[in-house]
């Protein structure tokens, strides 16, 4: 009987251990939900350079807010390709304020545009992805402007004057 009763004694304390919560444990949680940290938030996550033709202008801007309540930092910004290049500000962007993220896309390739831009910032969480969508047709041909003929450039002879 002693063994038992020892038995239910050392499992009630057991308990009461593993389950018993620091207080800084209970006061670190309101705190993690108060702050707010950046956020990046997006006039439009695509950039649509709709139907275009080939070797039209190359760069569209894309404009964003910082709606958090602490600085935004960009820390990557990267094209699924080479074809696909983001330019964007180096600099914190404060709470309340705006910028904007420069995408150039070579526009001498034809055809249908379907690419990303992924964005990594100090917000912690997914990255921001970015959607390019568009259409190169082939340029219209001139046909009444005669085409440049090269210019030939000679050595000059050996023999003299």
């Amino acid at each position: 009987m002693k063994k038992l009763f020892s038995f239910f004694l050392f499992a009630a304390a057991l308990s009461t251990v593993a389950f018993a919560q620091s207080p800084s444990t209970i006061e670190a949680a309101p705190e993690a939900e108060q702050t707010g940290g950046p956020v990046m938030t997006f006039e439009t996550t695509t950039v649509d350079y709709g139907t275009i033709e080939q070797h039209s202008e190359r760069v569209r801007f894309l404009k964003f807010s910082n709606t958090g309540d602490a600085p935004l930092l960009i820390q990557t910004a990267k094209g699924s390709c080479g074809c696909t290049v983001p330019t964007w500000p180096k600099e914190a962007i404060m709470p309340g304020e705006s910028s904007e993220i420069k995408i150039s896309y070579d526009t001498k390739r034809l055809g249908n545009i379907n690419k990303r831009v992924t964005i990594t910032t100090n917000e912690g969480g997914e990255p921001h992805v970015l959607k390019v969508i568009g259409k190169i047709n082939p340029a219209e041909k001139d046909e009444g402007v005669p085409a440049a003929k090269p210019t030939v450039i000679s050595a000059p002879s050996k023999g003299g004057r």
